[in-house]
């Protein structure tokens, strides 16, 4: 994102300066006028830059997202706490459990109905749930991702119930708290009350509805519907998580990306071979390196997609074989 507001004001450098002259003044005013360009008349006699209004537009955003990192990773660097899902986050609070996306790759729906289906919170199945007890817990700095066993703003989570997290979230304002959701819409209906040292994330695994729809992945809003109400949301800590990782199209992925204006992107694929549509390793690679060029991405797992190992072994023993 640095780079990106250098390479605006370069740009804007490398035009040839104007100098402002006064052939009239504005009756009773020190405004001078040439052509349809008014300004001030302490620019008199000045060099000056036109800059276009999207380029500053563009550069504000740039700086707004700077500063907000520079407090994130003040919070983060000065926290002794580890890391789990997120390499920067420190613990997990499950305030709200559950999730009805029943996305075919999720873990935590996995682990609930198995390992975990006669515990209280899991014995009536992988639905949403309040759990009271957690808000006897405290918070000491670093980072703590919160509900990482559900979907907060999933569309079956009582308002309620969302309202009173982030209450309590407003207690500990030395904390960052991370929120990913499927059903970013929802945030626009708690913006008012989020506090500053909320991060609002996002799951985009890809840009491409059609995968979902074909593959069966998941029930939650699609990868469009999801990007739309990012794109729309005034938050300096946003933050994207394409992950698992979908095929896509690499123009239109970075367009969104760029479109939403994360401070940071984590990438990563499916750990826990689920066989998905994935792209190739060399076209995450690309994905990646766009990114980086105008915010901060932090690779999870990455690896060759399972069926680009699968066609290597198949190409490797046919070889074998003709030798």
């Amino acid at each position: 994102m640095w780079d990106g507001a250098v390479i605006i004001i370069r740009k804007i450098r490398q035009r040839r300066a104007q100098r402002v002259t006064c052939d009239s003044k504005i009756k009773g005013t020190t405004i001078c006028r040439t052509g349809k360009i008014r300004v001030p008349g302490n620019l008199y006699g000045k060099r000056v830059f036109v800059v276009l209004s999207e380029e500053l537009n563009e550069i504000e955003q740039y700086l707004s997202s700077m500063t907000a990192l520079r407090r994130f990773f003040s919070a983060l660097l000065n926290s002794r706490k580890g890391s789990k899902m997120f390499n920067i986050v420190g613990e997990t609070w499950n305030p709200v459990t559950g999730c009805a996306h029943n996305c075919i790759y999720c873990w935590a729906r996995k682990l609930a109905m198995t390992k975990l289906r006669n515990s209280k919170r899991y014995r009536n199945g992988f639905i949403p749930r309040l759990n009271p007890e957690e808000f006897k817990k405290t918070f000491k700095g670093g980072v703590v991702f919160v509900s990482d066993m559900g979907d907060l703003f999933g569309a079956q989570v009582k308002k309620e119930w969302i309202i009173k997290v982030i209450e309590y979230v407003k207690k500990f304002p030395d904390t960052y708290f991370l929120f990913l959701t499927k059903n970013p819409s929802r945030y626009h209906e708690f913006l008012h009350l989020f506090p500053e040292n909320a991060i609002l994330g996002a799951t985009i695994e890809t840009n491409r509805d059609d995968l979902i729809l074909k593959y069966h992945i998941s029930l939650a809003p699609l990868p469009s519907i999801r990007y739309e109400a990012m794109k729309k949301l005034k938050w300096d800590l946003k933050f994207v998580s394409i992950e698992p990782i979908l095929d896509f199209d690499l123009e239109e992925f970075v367009k969104w990306i760029k479109d939403i204006n994360p401070f940071m992107v984590y990438v990563g694929y499916d750990n826990y071979n689920n066989k998905l549509p994935e792209p190739s390793l060399k076209k995450t690679q690309a994905l990646i390196r766009r990114l980086e060029e105008f915010t901060l991405v932090i690779k999870k797992t990455i690896r060759p997609a399972w069926n680009e190992s699968l066609g290597k072994f198949i190409e490797n023993n046919s070889k074998g074989k003709r030798g």
